[in-house]
């Protein structure tokens, strides 16, 4: 009896089910992304990684193609260093020419570009908070000839400033004073190359975002912008009421 249970005791083991450890259709899909999908992001982001360091690479020869150097004369280096800080103020001055010698559409253009010009800046200093870009003297590169607070370069708030006030004025149709925006920004955006704290890219980056702030304010003024001007005259009046009833200004 004792051998009959024994022999039972082994068949009963022998006919015991195994276990399925076989891998069905999602499982083998599962262990192939488990083992390529860290190889697709890894060579993503190195292929972003590559292309930033390209374009910052880029960035950084046309910096020192433009950038003044050691042996620049000495005159070259002053008149660089009056248009990179000095021609910025014929912004408020050409704007303060169309709103006090213009007309209705003079005026509505010139309060518009400071809304693009305002609400760039804006774009600008939360970029600044968020993603930190070193100016050239930050990194020891090229040469810096005026002093200047080691912020974030990128973008450039003159070059913001000019383009947005050209671009607002050309595609109004104010075309001379555009055209003078336009030649004064550029002369600007090439001093502040030259005399090393901006890199082109800053310059560029500018432009991006004077665009975008233009598309953003265009909508919000066609709903707002009469009443805000309506507003604004009437303020104008009154505060300038002498030297308006002189006819020294324009109603």
């Amino acid at each position: 009896m004792n051998a009959l249970r024994g022999w039972e005791a082994r068949r009963s083991v022998i006919r015991a089910p195994k276990r399925d450890i076989s891998f069905g259709r999602y499982d083998w899909a599962g262990l192939l992304l488990s083992f390529l999908l860290p190889s697709l992001l890894g060579s993503s982001i190195h292929r972003h990684d590559c292309s930033m360091n390209t374009l910052e690479a880029f960035n950084q020869a046309l910096f020192l193609m433009i950038n003044a150097t050691a042996s620049t004369p000495r005159w070259q280096v002053d008149v660089a260093t009056a248009i990179a800080d000095y021609v910025i103020y014929l912004v408020p001055l050409t704007l303060g020419v169309l709103w006090l010698f213009g007309g209705q559409h003079q005026r509505a253009v010139a309060v518009r570009a400071c809304c693009v010009a305002l609400l760039a800046l804006g774009c600008n200093q939360i970029i600044g908070l968020y993603w930190m870009h070193p100016r050239p003297f930050m990194i020891g590169l090229g040469h810096t000839f005026i002093e200047h607070v080691a912020d974030s370069s990128f973008p450039s708030d003159h070059g913001t400033v000019f383009a947005s006030v050209a671009l607002t004025l050309l595609l109004a149709r104010v075309r001379w004073y555009g055209a003078l925006m336009l030649v004064a920004g550029l002369a600007v955006a090439w001093a502040r190359v030259f005399i090393g704290v901006h890199f082109p890219f800053d310059m560029a980056g500018a432009v991006v975002i004077a665009c975008a702030a233009y598309v953003v304010v265009m909508p919000l003024w066609s709903s707002a912008g009469e009443a805000l001007m309506r507003v604004l005259i009437a303020l104008y009046r009154k505060l300038l009421a002498w030297p308006i009833g002189r006819g020294w200004i324009s109603q």
